[in-house]
């Protein structure tokens, strides 16, 4: 049976896993059927901003649709969307070994918390996933963002980590890990604008309309943040308190600027747009959620970030799902 298993393998899980996989590790991918079947048709083909190309025939990948492929995985990478967590924690619970060490790889705040309700016995710990990775079918899977995966230190990470280090992924410990989280979950308040905006990433931030509103959701974020005294991490050239500044800047300004924050190819989507467009619930809760919660935990409310929930709900259900950027500002700033 594999040394490590990845449950929920979806566009992070395959390429993470894939990774792993190509570079010598043993491992088990744990997805849907209709994704087992594209890849025992395809293979794994995956790629990266930096021009990077790993590719697996079929026969040379381990996949399974069953929670029991991981019985005595040592390594578990949950990659499951949030909503999912609780279930697999509860369907891990019932296979693995008490000494298996669990890593959460998923978007939002408290999965791990929620994994250790039903793994109590096991290791487990918060984790973040900085980069975006597109689905592109056919078993491709891109890279499209920079970023190292970050994990909460323990000393039983210790035998894993030179097997990431050989796949190109080596696993950071921050010694604050929440607020790396928070500084990832600041930037991905753009999850649903880009969704939103149906447009590539790289594109959409490219337009100053759509930047105001990424700025009116984080400077709402800040400023709850800073209420609450937490201090989210930098993840990018600049401090987070600047990004709203920054963000309104004219476009030929924020061009220049941009190229030095953070690389984004144009392949590059959200994982909220890819969800939209697979008419698959998003993790809008998880994300700009995380604001409203925040917010009502301190007797105030998130306007904004409220708001882009609602679009994204609606969205899902069939309603409006393509926004120009003075349309979409326009919306939230009524909020206010």
């Amino acid at each position: 049976m594999a040394r490590i298993a990845v449950m929920g393998a979806g566009s992070i899980g395959c390429y993470v896993g894939g990774r792993l996989a190509a570079a010598g590790a043993d491992v088990v991918l744990i997805g849907r059927e209709r994704l087992a079947r594209e890849i025992a048709r395809h293979g794994l083909h995956l790629s990266d901003y930096r021009g990077g190309s790993w590719s697996q025939h079929p026969a040379q990948i381990n996949i399974a649709t069953s929670v029991t492929a991981a019985t005595q995985a040592q390594l578990v990478l949950v990659t499951v969307k949030s909503a999912a967590t609780l279930a697999a924690g509860e369907e891990l619970a019932r296979v693995l070994d008490a000494q298996a060490v669990v890593v959460s790889l998923q978007n939002g705040l408290g999965n791990a918390q929620r994994l250790r309700q039903h793994l109590q016995a096991q290791t487990v710990l918060g984790g973040m996933v900085p980069f975006n990775v597109l689905q592109r079918g056919e078993g491709r899977f891109h890279q499209g963002t920079e970023g190292e995966l970050e994990v909460e230190a323990h000393v039983r990470l210790a035998p894993f980590l030179a097997e990431f280090e050989r796949a190109g992924l080596p696993l950071r410990q921050p010694a604050d890990l929440p607020a790396v989280q928070w500084g990832k979950l600041l930037l991905n308040l753009n999850n649903p604008i880009n969704a939103l905006s149906n447009l590539p990433l790289k594109t959409q931030l490219s337009q100053r309309a759509y930047r105001r509103c990424l700025a009116l959701a984080q400077r709402e974020g800040l400023a709850l943040l800073q209420q609450a005294a937490v201090a989210p991490a930098r993840l990018t050239a600049l401090p987070p308190a600047w990004l709203p500044r920054v963000l309104q800047l004219p476009d030929l300004l924020f061009g220049i600027v941009a190229r030095r924050m953070l690389a984004i190819d144009p392949l590059a989507r959200s994982s909220m747009w890819e969800d939209l467009q697979a008419q698959r619930a998003t993790e809008v809760d998880w994300i700009n959620g995380e604001i409203v919660a925040l917010a009502q935990s301190l007797g105030r409310s998130a306007p904004v970030n409220a708001r882009l929930v609602e679009l994204m709900h609606a969205a899902e259900q069939g309603g409006r799902r393509e926004w120009s950027g003075a349309e979409l500002l326009a919306a939230l700033t009524a909020a206010l």
